[in-house]
């Protein structure tokens, strides 16, 4: 891919090109020493970046043999639809209904449907620019570094894995409902685990270990049987919203089922309740960042790429919103099932109890596709992530016969196989919401700050670029927090602390977009009204951060500190000794050095 000239430094790579360099984990003094080197070696690798040819040749050649080049615009539409539809909305839409956002789920549906769509913008410009696999791993490490990027693709890890044992658990109560069996006939209860974690479920492995298989195998026959299953997830899809609106009652989007404990009205929670329950639902839109992941297997990006993301977060926002729309309309959302809100609908009403079978048998479907594509997904980030050296080079590996992530996918098959074995839904979604918000928001920062600063180039200069974004997610920030924390019978200082900061916001962004020029632009796709499509996605990802709870911030905490301390005790010192051993290179620009020192474009 041609790209703009800009400039490159070359760190000094010492003595580098001897390939002979101890490694820091060969012995306990190696390790020691290296951890003596720890300050100098942070400094040295956590803010190195690679370029787009570097990530697009050298980096991808370390999985041995390229991923096969086989799928086309329709392919991405279908694993979109696919690895959406069937996930959060049959996991999150009863939960975000009966208790945070009540009938007004379905406003929560569109305004997280129109987050997801400005985030898959964002999304879109990188994965047509840069055709990998790594999605937003590779973003972020040729734009913040190599840090920002491990930060962010550990937790894009840990909401794949999270996400896919929630479904999978999910999938346990949707067939058992569909063949008439209990959900606790098919869970073993284990007394001497603490609760959240002692419902074995053998059913949900099962579905796991296949599914890992059958991606190990290919990736276009994966496609394929993706499509199939999404064609009869989609038909039983549109059996539930005409079910809905025929045997619906529209006085259940105001009428709750015991309005002496139930607040009644569309907005039972007010308009918090409405965005506390875009937070929750949002996980439905994890597919569509797995598609980006697709990029290195696609025929044509720069055409096939934007119509696969966009259009499949288009078509899954709309059939979502009908979807809620008709379970809201069949029962009071206080009387709705948590564990299985639509098939749930019809237990028990006379003449129609088959329909309940009949809509968890396309629930069941719907699972298998979401499963399917989000393990596509995450078997590649893993693999790129390999390929950078900050986690064990042999997840990295493209098997040489069927030219797919073995490694990965096979690893992350046996961890989320683990997860779902043991972990309550409760304990999951909520890490699964946080990370989503926190990896979208550093794609859109990501995208801002790569328009407005070119490396090396004497008229770019990050600062402006960095003051904005961290000012703008300040008020953003603020914002959030009043709406969140100030009480609504404040009449006047609401409203008015909430107009103060809204302003700021977007003062400094008609600032920045006036005094600060782009410092490049996409060859081939862009997104368009910049920097205000990526700016609402950065304030939109905040607000909705916002929305979640107190326990969320907790675990996400924890596990943020797990990560920053496998970086420090691990990851550095890999990718520091690949960089010795000549097998990283670290530069600025969009310019890359090959193994001679000669310079390509």
């Amino acid at each position: 891919m041609n790209e703009r000239l800009n400039c490159f430094t070359q760190t000094t790579m010492s003595s580098s090109t001897n390939n002979n360099t101890t490694s820091s984990f060969s012995s306990p003094r190696s390790y020691c020493r290296a951890l003596s080197q720890l300050p100098m070696r942070l400094s040295h690798r956590a803010t190195s970046v690679t370029t787009t040819y570097e990530e697009m040749s050298r980096v991808r050649a370390r999985s041995g043999r390229d991923m096969a080049r086989s799928l086309r615009w329709y392919d991405l539409v279908g694993l979109g639809l696919g690895g959406m539809v069937g996930a959060g909305v049959f996991v999150a839409t009863g939960r975000a209904a009966k208790l945070y956002a009540g009938p007004a789920v379905i406003v929560s549906y569109a305004i997280a449907g129109l987050c997801a769509l400005l985030s898959a913008f964002c999304y879109t410009e990188f994965a047509v620019d840069m055709p990998v696999a790594g999605g937003a791993f590779s973003y972020l490490r040729v734009t913040f570094g190599e840090f920002a990027a491990f930060l962010t693709g550990a937790n894009l890890i840990m909401e794949y894995v999270f996400s896919n044992a929630a479904v999978a658990r999910s999938f346990t109560a949707y067939f058992g409902t569909a063949i008439g069996v209990a959900t606790s006939k098919w869970r073993i209860t284990i007394s001497g685990l603490p609760d959240g974690f002692n419902q074995i479920d053998l059913l949900a492995v099962a579905v796991i270990v296949i599914i890992s298989f059958c991606i190990c195998y290919s990736t276009k026959n994966s496609s394929v049987l993706n499509m199939a299953l999404t064609v009869i997830h989609i038909v039983f899809i549109l059996f539930i919203i005409t079910m809905g609106f025929w045997r619906g009652n529209v006085a259940n989007l105001t009428h709750p089922a015991h309005p002496e404990t139930s607040p009644s009205g569309f907005f039972p929670y007010s308009i918090a309740g409405v965005f506390n329950g875009a937070a929750m639902v949002y996980l439905s839109y994890i597919g569509y960042d797995a598609v980006s992941t697709m990029a290195e297997e696609v025929k044509d990006p720069a055409r096939d790429i934007p119509i696969g993301i966009s259009g499949s977060v288009v078509l899954v926002t709309i059939l979502y919103c009908l979807m809620a729309a008709s379970m809201c309309m069949l029962l009071p959302y206080d009387a709705i099932d948590i564990e299985s809100p639509f098939s749930g609908a019809f237990k028990g009403s006379d003449g129609w109890g088959w329909v309940s079978n009949v809509i968890a048998a396309g629930a069941s479907f719907g699972i298998l596709t979401s499963l399917l594509v989000a393990m596509l997904g995450q078997a590649r980030y893993l693999c790129v992530i390999g390929r950078s050296g900050v986690i064990p080079a042999w997840l990295a590996q493209v098997h040489p016969q069927y030219a797919t992530p073995v490694n990965a996918s096979a690893f992350l098959g046996v961890i989320t196989a683990i997860l779902a074995l043991f972990t309550d839904l409760d304990v999951l979604l909520n890490l699964i919401s946080i990370g989503t918000l926190f990896v979208f928001y550093m794609v859109a920062n990501a995208l801002i700050y790569r328009r407005y600063y070119a490396p090396g180039t004497t008229s770019s200069s990050p600062y402006p670029t960095v003051y904005f974004l961290l000012s703008f997610s300040f008020f953003a920030l603020c914002f959030t927090l009043l709406w969140r924390f100030l009480p609504p019978d404040a009449s006047i200082a609401r409203p008015l602390l909430l107009s103060v900061f809204g302003a700021s916001a977007i003062v400094c962004l008609c600032m920045f977009n006036h005094f600060v020029p782009q410092a490049r632009k996409p060859e081939f796709w862009g997104v368009p009204l910049m920097p205000w499509i990526p700016a609402v996605s950065i304030f939109l990802n905040v607000f909705l951060l916002g929305s979640l709870d107190g326990p969320s911030y907790y675990r996400f905490g924890v596990f943020s500190i797990v990560v920053v301390l496998f970086y420090i005790f691990y990851s550095v010192h890999a990718s520091y000794d690949a960089e010795e051993n000549g097998g990283l290179v670290t530069k600025v620009g969009d310019v890359g050095v090959d193994d001679g020192g000669s310079m390509k474009v």
